[in-house]
């Protein structure tokens, strides 16, 4: 990576309030060389400029701190991380993050096993599974202070997926689009059924884009029923 994608990194953190330090720099780098070199046996993103990866990825993976619930050493769920954003870049800058990454496809976490490895990272576990299943685990349920989750389901499906993972009092950050409003609007019964609320709801503008996305922070008020997740034809032939 030249000069100028660093800088872009360096700088576009900068812009996110975010101060990052020459081993953070190199991990990135690392990150970047990784999933370019495995992209071209499988596709694990779209995206395969240097510098999109940065802005699109790492930069917009790190804007979940604008939400001020990630201070460093919470134990985080990332659910369906794909190539493994939001969360490897997080665990990048704050490496006593305790971290799970969820992902359905073997692929992406043959993947992920490779970039942790290779970014000598600790404190990480990759399952393959879908988080319709893990939910009911009882190694998994309800241990997370945070869970994450990008691009992945509509709103009052997340949160089926997500919340039971989560602590009592901890919390979902959601990543979202520009149809945010109606998808919350729409979630109503399923935060009222899985005990949970709308906190926040953020605003983020890339740098050097002019993309806007909002994040959605969700608040999980009390345990959740056994009953849910339910199984995953349920869920998709009838959302909460």
């Amino acid at each position: 990576m030249n000069r100028e994608y660093i800088d872009i990194l360096v700088n576009g953190a900068n812009d996110l309030g975010i101060e990052l330090n020459m081993f953070h720099v190199e991990q990135f780098l690392k990150y970047s060389d990784l999933l370019l070199e495995w992209n071209e046996k499988m596709n694990l993103t779209a995206i395969t400029e240097e510098r999109e990866i940065i802005i699109k990825h790492f930069l917009d993976s790190l804007t979940a701190l604008k939400c001020k619930v990630i201070k460093g050493s919470e134990r985080i769920i990332d659910v369906g991380a794909g190539a493994g954003f939001p969360s490897v870049p997080l665990k990048i800058l704050y490496p006593s993050l305790k971290l799970t990454i969820v992902d359905s496809l073997k692929k992406r976490t043959v993947f992920l096993d490779e970039l942790v490895s290779y970014l000598n990272l600790k404190d990480v576990e990759i399952i393959h599974g879908r988080a319709e299943d893990l939910g009911k685990d009882s190694g998994l349920r309800e241990k997370y202070d945070i869970s994450l989750s990008r691009a992945v389901a509509q709103l009052n499906v997340l949160v089926e997926y997500c919340i039971p993972f989560t602590k009592v009092d901890g919390y979902l950050i959601a990543y979202k689009g520009s149809n945010t409003d109606e998808e919350i609007a729409a979630s109503q019964n399923a935060l009222n059924v899985l005990r949970c609320q709308v906190e926040n709801v953020l605003d983020v503008t890339l740098p050097y884009t002019d993309i806007h996305h909002k994040l959605v922070l969700i608040k999980k008020l009390d345990a959740t029923d056994s009953k849910y997740p339910r199984k995953p034809k349920l869920i998709e032939k009838s959302p909460l």
